[in-house]
């Protein structure tokens, strides 16, 4: 389905691979699938992206979906190859680090970063999508085509059909490679799940989330401080509040569903905001509270974990498509745009074969995809629970110091996963070598420490003490060690 615009496109070789122009089919027009085509739109290949629904730019916000999102280092990177990035961070809101609200309605700060002040950026989703589509609509070899849903394909051959959902005509194409960037529920992935042998699972956690809004103050200003994301941790649940340009906050409330099910009215959602959330009522307001709390039922949360990630040399999925995750590392966007910069990358290395790009794309990120999609599962409990523990903030203060002195060396796992390109897997062994290290050392002291009493002052010290002494030792190893 190429369009002959007379454009002619610079060709090069890279390490010896002919770039032969492909003619490639994007299924998903959101952020992953609009970034996905300049990448592949800027080395020449004809892209062809299609999109169910009607066009973002035009279209009034969906609710009940995300409308702004944590940009970080690997989403920046993936910008900055297509020359976007100035233009988004000018857009985003820097986040410096969290902004803890107790009970009470006391705050505490808690940095990302107390040594090099790196910060993560809240973005409109929206705008973001649109910037990309406005971008890939410049390019002459990149063609949009909205309200065309995937409702067959055979991926061995490159072919596929598409109905408008508004119309219902059907339209049927073929592309040297089709890529499903059509998210979490992904209809590329749902023909490849019918192929024997193939690894996939779906999990559902019994958590889900219901989106707020607090409202900019009287005189137009933001209602709390802006630079942070700010955390109610409540320990089995949390709420969030992101800065958006206009001052308002995309307040999001995270529960299991059987406390979502739970308040059946204004009154029993007032009680419950009075007891966990008291300072919020105010921020939100008591009639906008009721009104968005009841205008939508809780959204469900869901973690896709399969492999490999192609068939053959003619389809693959990135993005949520591949690897959806729980939104509680915000690295979903993140990961979906390094997907697009490591298939860049191996599109540079070998041209345009496909039968060498696409298996290495598969083993290259699907342990990556894996790792990040348990560590959001894990961030959770950090979130909601953790993040008021005093073992937390101590482990967090050794690893800012430890950081600080060996900065080459110690890199604490939340700059791993945020602020760097370090392999997503490769953050998890960190991490698990930073508590080897810890747990030895904390051993050595404590076997040191006890040595120390039992020669001093031995006559005066009982066995009881000495046994108090080395459970609470034992008990500080398992509280800066966390599971993931």
């Amino acid at each position: 389905m190429a369009t002959d615009s007379g454009y002619k496109y610079k060709r090069t070789n890279t390490n010896g691979s002919a770039q032969r122009p492909l003619d490639v089919a994007i299924v998903g027009g959101g952020l992953v699938g609009s970034l996905l085509a300049l990448h592949l739109g800027k080395k020449g290949h004809e892209v062809n992206l299609y999109e169910y629904r009607e066009d973002i730019r035009t279209a009034e916000l969906v609710i009940g979906r995300s409308i702004n999102l944590a940009l970080s280092a690997r989403g920046r990177r993936a910008l900055a190859e297509v020359g976007l990035e100035e233009a988004l961070l000018g857009h985003g809101i820097p986040m410096a680090g969290r902004m803890l609200h107790d009970l009470n309605g006391k705050r505490k700060v808690v940095p990302y970063d107390a040594n090099t002040k790196q910060c993560i950026y809240s973005v409109g989703r929206k705008h973001l999508n649109e910037v990309l589509l406005n971008a890939a609509e410049k390019y002459p070899n990149i063609h949009l085509h909205f309200n065309h849903k995937l409702v067959s394909a055979n991926l061995d051959e490159g072919q596929f059909a598409m109905v408008d959902p508004v119309t219902k005509e059907t339209k049927s194409a073929q592309a040297d490679l089709i890529v499903g960037c059509d998210g979490a529920y992904s209809a590329v992935r749902k023909e490849i799940v019918k192929r024997p042998r193939y690894d996939f699972s779906q999990t559902y956690i019994e958590h889900g989330y219901l989106e707020l809004c607090i409202p900019p103050t009287a005189t137009g200003e933001f209602a709390m401080p802006h630079n942070y994301l700010h955390i109610w941790p409540r320990g089995k649940f949390m709420m969030i509040a992101l800065p958006n340009q206009d001052r308002t906050w995309t307040v999001t409330l995270f529960m299991p569903f059987t406390n979502f099910h739970s308040i059946t009215d204004a009154d029993a959602l007032l009680d419950f905001f009075r007891q966990y959330f008291p300072d919020a009522i105010d921020l939100i307001g008591r009639e906008r509270l009721i009104k968005d709390f009841f205008k939508i039922k809780p959204q469900p949360l869901v973690m896709i974990k399969c492999r490999p990630y192609h068939v053959g040399t003619k389809a693959l999925i990135v993005g949520d498509a591949a690897h959806a995750m729980v939104p509680f590392y915000g690295q979903g966007m993140n990961a979906g745009f390094e997907d697009c910069s490591v298939l860049t990358e191996l599109f540079g290395k070998y041209g345009s074969d496909l039968e060498r790009i696409l298996p290495e794309f598969s083993e290259r990120r699907w342990e990556d995809a894996h790792a990040i999609c348990d560590l959001a599962m894990y961030n959770y409990i950090e979130m909601r629970d953790l993040v008021t523990k005093r073992s937390y903030l101590l482990r967090k203060k050794l690893d800012e110091l430890l950081f600080w002195m060996m900065p080459n060396t110690w890199v604490p796992l939340y700059n791993s996963v945020s602020f760097s390109h370090m392999r997503y897997s490769k953050c998890i062994a960190n991490r698990a070598w930073q508590d080897q290290i810890l747990t030895r050392v904390l051993y050595g002291a404590s076997f040191a420490a006890v040595a120390t009493i039992a020669t001093l002052g031995y006559r005066h010290v009982t066995v009881s003490a000495l046994e108090r002494l080395s459970t609470s030792v034992l008990s500080t190893l398992k509280l800066l060690k966390p599971s993931y």
